[in-house]
């Protein structure tokens, strides 16, 4: 396994990428774009990220335009991403990559890291990477008519935007779909997460070209949400460090009884709490992101055991932050409940983490639980 530790290049990366959000998306601007009810996503600040950072190039190989850096960078800015929850659709960038990797669309990748066109995967946020093998398998949303043309409805699609391209899983192929067509009509969802829209995307007899066939559609589709799965850890990870550092700071300088709150021991215990169980999410996050890189089975189980956890651990964290912060975390005016509801959105993104639990006893050959079978009192005996 590779050391888990940060390297000189993804704290570069990190201190680069925080210092463009803390200079272009202070939490002030991100709520009042939410307030507002204006564009869901910062097109300037994203913007600024492809173009004067590249990442969307970070996963793809230099061969086809890429920094070859690899997935853990991907994850390092997911990290500061949801740290500042900046509105802007890079997790959605970075499943698409790992799609078009896998059925090595080449083309596709060129321009997806020279950021001349955003590319998405059109399946519902809440899709689990094994979802496609279960036995409770949804039937196909989307059907393939001659052409070819996909017609039908694919609902809760998150970082789809208007004029990007769609990667659309239909019968026994991916394919690729013009997002800008008269064919295709996205609908805006009301979701809990303003700052991560979702949206229905409904094809009518739209034009697709199919990029991968057969097996080899399917395995590229569960790469894509199983990459998914294991970012959206270091995202969550972020999230719970901005969480706890901000109530930190907060328990210092408020006072109550001549005293700051802090000082308080139930306040203490909260706190180390939370402490606690960040550190250990940010080690399966990391070995997550790392796993993705590498060859082999373990990129399905790293992810799984990646949101088991850290889920729970950002969602903890952001209440955590909203009750410390008392009267003033409940309010609008204060960003908590930006973050709360980005983790309250994000625990069922790619699957919840009951689903993952049952992923990782089904990955390591766990035994099923012993039901009683008899009359009551038979187990036992």
């Amino acid at each position: 396994m590779s050391d888990l530790l940060y390297d000189a290049d993804e704290e570069a990366l990190r201190d680069t990428v925080r210092a463009l959000l803390a200079a272009h998306a202070p939490w002030q601007r991100t709520l009042a774009a939410v307030d507002g009810g204006g564009d869901p996503y910062d097109a300037t600040l994203w913007r600024r990220l492809v173009d004067q950072l590249g990442v969307t190039g970070l996963a793809v190989p230099a061969e086809h335009g890429g920094a070859a850096a690899g997935f853990r960078e991907v994850a390092v800015v997911l990290e500061e991403l949801g740290r500042a929850v900046a509105p802007v659709p890079f997790l959605g960038a970075a499943v698409a990559t790992r799609a078009l990797l896998a059925c090595a669309e080449h083309t596709l990748l060129r321009r997806l890291a020279a950021g001349d066109r955003d590319v998405t995967v059109a399946v519902d946020f809440a899709t689990a990477p094994d979802l496609a093998t279960a036995p409770e398998a949804r039937p196909d949303p989307v059907t393939v008519g001659p052409g070819p043309t996909l017609t039908g409805r694919v609902t809760g699609v998150a970082d789809a935007v208007p004029h990007g391209l769609l990667l659309v899983p239909a019968g026994d192929a991916l394919y690729v779909v013009d997002a800008a067509e008269p064919a295709v009509r996205m609908s805006a969802v009301v979701s809990l997460d303003a700052t991560r829209p979702l949206v229905d995307i409904e094809f009518t007899a739209a034009a697709a070209r199919p990029i991968a066939t057969g097996a080899a559609a399917g395995d590229a589709v569960t790469a894509a949400l199983t990459a998914g799965a294991a970012l959206l850890a270091s995202e969550q990870v972020g999230l719970a460090q901005w969480c706890l550092d901000t109530t930190v700071a907060y328990v210092r300088q408020r006072h109550q009884f001549g005293r700051p709150v802090g000082s308080f021991q139930a306040v203490k215990h909260r706190l180390a709490d939370v402490w606690v169980e960040l550190t250990e999410a940010r080690a399966v996050a990391r070995y997550a992101a790392d796993r993705l890189g590498a060859a082999g089975p373990e990129a399905a189980l790293a992810a799984a055991l990646a949101q088991a956890y850290c889920g729970p651990v950002a969602v903890r964290a952001a209440e955590v932050c909203v009750q410390l912060h008392g009267g003033i975390g409940f309010t609008w005016e204060h960003p908590a409940h930006l973050y709360l509801k980005r983790a309250k959105s994000a625990a069922i993104a790619f699957g919840t983490a009951d689903r993952h639990r049952a992923a990782v006893a089904r990955l390591v050959d766990l035994p099923p639980p012993v039901t009683a079978t008899g009359p009551p009192g038979a187990a036992g005996r």
